[in-house]
């Protein structure tokens, strides 16, 4: 029983932050938000009843996603933390209740709409616009101030004679329907894609390396919270805001000062019924204690106040039709059920699929084909299906059927718990496609360009079949491609060689042995050193590590005893692969736990964090009580004090250089 809770907690903390990645990290999200919820829900019960198996780095004690490389990394001024939810009236008012227990009398609030669009940081300095910054892991973002100059709703100066010194203010990047509507109308007239909702165009937009792209399209920034004021705040959110105002900031839409919670509530009902009368995106409100005061005594969680909730609406639900359910196949071999549906446009956004999760769930809603079901959306692009509309069956709808055979490779499929899995590894093109795109992921050995597009197209070009041929791209084949010039083929061989080097963890975690993530590659690399060693290792001798039981155990065996595995690892090798053995003993930094912040000048973070694991240390994103040594570069900031605060020891780049050889 043990072992299959701490199974389960396992997928959900690995489910949820490749959740992360694509909402924050690429703005192009795969569930529903009401599904997200559900995942950190059933995550956070899970680690609250088992204790044993919490852990500081899951995704329920984290906010968003780590930073991209391509933007210099912006430490914020004060952390930009996430928000709780409820999603009914009593939720609601169990809020009210803790905020007034905390306050010691019945408060106030501030409501406000939930925008959907980027969170971004503001900062200005002596009345001018100095940087701004998505919000990356909450703690540290991507320094998108070149961007956010072109929107027109973005102060370039305060508007007063009395600036203060410093004001760091929270907004969100948003696009309205009508201007996302004549975006698309455009982009199709002249024959190009078009965007699936105006939070991917305003995520794209944020990330854009031309900012002359980000001037073409029509964002709004509206801001909702102060984050540093060098001034006398004042006293109350609502104030707060006004003050906002008179700086000449646009402050979020429909704002409402609230005498309690019943008002609170009214007002989101009032919201829910108006929403689609909106000319912008929202999927709740947010409810903040008004008195600033009474913020501070309630104070905040690991990654989200307790002073203010989100009270989401229900789902917004259309009705069509099942034209089909199909099957796709994922890295590890799991078959997923796709249902794919009669375009229909739920929330301003058509939708024409539907993952079903698993045969148990196509089971439990007794779907099929012909079917005319229920499909619900919060704001994303992938729905799911909620309700099956029995009544309107003619007769003529078919039971689907999971294949036998696996639909890419043809191997016999094997059934596990509720999934159903294809064995074949890497011989399977579906399995081994996103094998080499999570290969060349920044988690695992770390490929800069190496992009799902670009293996789609060299697996059809017949140029990658497998990971070893990575090593083996040409020069003059990638040219012939047609859109890669001179540039883009020289910095991907480049991070190509780059990559040749590669540490033990990495590339374990690399290799999607299935159960095997960044943690236990890590573990594994820290028990054997090799991976000779690593391959030898018997299943009783794996059982033997606290953190691997029997199904994790068995799943590394299974990966090292198929021969197709075994010889694409021999592959890498004679192209050039070298597999640094883990200095568990004897590394410089055996055992030590090391914190980057600030700016580095001759190295990216990804690559001093690669120098600490190869010599046996460990890079963390945070200080801790733990944290051994912190190495700070230009423009560093609260990792830095904290470090001070707690008497860690801190060394500049150049020192950390000399420490490394």
């Amino acid at each position: 029983m043990a072992d299959k809770i701490k199974q389960r907690i396992d997928e959900l903390r690995r489910e949820i932050l490749k959740h992360n990645e694509l909402y924050y990290t690429k703005g192009a999200p795969s569930v529903s938000d009401s599904r997200y919820d559900e995942l950190m829900g059933e995550l956070k019960k899970l680690e609250a009843e088992h204790p044993e198996y919490d852990s500081p780095g899951s995704p329920s004690h984290t906010v968003g996603a780590p930073v991209p490389e391509k933007f210099r990394k912006v430490e914020h001024t004060a952390p930009m933390l996430s928000l709780e939810s409820v999603t009914d009236e009593e939720g609601a008012r169990h809020f009210d209740d803790t905020c007034a227990r905390a306050a010691g009398e019945k408060t106030d609030y501030t409501c406000e709409p939930k925008l959907d669009g980027i969170s971004i940081e503001l900062v200005y300095e002596n009345g001018m616009f100095a940087r701004g910054s998505t919000r990356g892991d909450g703690r540290t973002g991507e320094d998108v101030t070149l961007n956010l100059k072109t929107i027109g709703t973005v102060p370039q100066r305060i508007n007063s004679r009395n600036a203060p010194a410093l004001l760091a203010v929270r907004g969100e990047v948003m696009m309205h329907i009508s201007d996302f509507q004549e975006l698309n109308r455009k982009q199709a007239e002249s024959g190009k894609d078009v965007f699936a909702n105006p939070r991917n165009v305003v995520a794209g937009s944020m990330r854009q390396l031309d900012y002359r792209i980000t001037a073409e399209r029509k964002l709004r920034v509206y801001c909702y919270r102060i984050l540093e004021f060098s001034g006398a705040m004042p006293p109350t959110q609502w104030e707060a805001l006004e003050l906002l105002k008179e700086y000449g900031f646009s402050v979020s839409p429909n704002i409402k000062r609230c005498g309690d919670i019943e008002e609170a509530i009214r007002y989101h009902h009032e919201m829910e019924k108006g929403r689609d009368s909106l000319d912008y995106e929202i999927d709740g409100i947010v409810i903040k204690v008004n008195s600033l005061k009474h913020q501070a005594a309630l104070g905040t969680r690991t990654n989200n106040p307790k002073w203010s909730v989100a009270y989401k609406f229900k789902p917004r639900k259309e009705v069509t039709r099942v034209d089909n359910i199909v099957v796709q196949v994922g890295r590890t071999g799991v078959v997923t059920p796709l249902a794919l549906l009669n375009p229909v446009e739920v929330g301003g956004v058509t939708v024409s699929r539907a993952t079903l999760h698993n045969m148990d769930q196509v089971e439990r809603l007794g779907i099929k084909i012909g079917d005319y079901v229920k499909v619900e959306r919060a704001g994303d692009v992938i729905p799911y299906v909620s309700e099956v509309m029995i009544g309107k069956r003619t007769g003529g709808e078919k039971t689907f059927r999971m294949p036998e055979k696996c639909p890419s490779c043809g191997t016999k499929l094997e059934k596990e718990d509720v999934f159903w899995r294809c064995p074949a590894g890497l011989a399977c093109p579906a399995q081994l496609k996103e094998t080499m795109i999570h290969y060349s992921s920044k988690g695992a050995v770390d490929i800069e360009g190496f992009s799902e597009k670009t293996v789609n197209l060299l697996y059809e070009k017949g140029m990658v079949k497998g990971i070893s041929d990575i090593y083996r791209l040409k020069k003059e084949d990638l040219l012939a491609l047609e859109g890669w010039k001179e540039k883009k083929t020289d910095n991907l061989l480049k991070a190509i060689e780059e990559a040749r080097k590669v540490p033990l963890e990495r590339f374990l975690c690399g290799l999607g042995i299935r159960n095997v993530g960044k943690h236990l590659a890590r573990v594994l690399a820290d028990k054997y050193g090799s991976l000779d060693k690593v391959m030898a290792a018997t299943e009783e001798d794996l059982l033997r590590i606290n953190e691997i039981g029997p199904e994790i155990a068995a799943s590394i065996r299974h990966f090292f005893s198929r021969e197709k595995n075994l010889k694409e690892i021999e592959k890498l090798r004679e192209n050039g692969v070298v597999i640094q053995d883990r200095k568990s003993v004897g590394g410089r930094l055996s055992g030590k736990k090391i914190v980057f912040t600030g700016s580095l000048e001759t190295m990216s973070r990804s690559e001093a964090q690669k120098m600490v694991e190869a010599e046996g240390g460990e890079a963390l994103s945070s200080v801790t009580s733990e944290t051994d040594l912190v190495v700070a570069g230009e423009k560093a900031g609260s990792k830095l004090k904290k470090a001070r605060e707690k008497g860690v020891k801190v060394i500049d780049e150049k020192e950390f250089r000399k420490m490394m050889g």
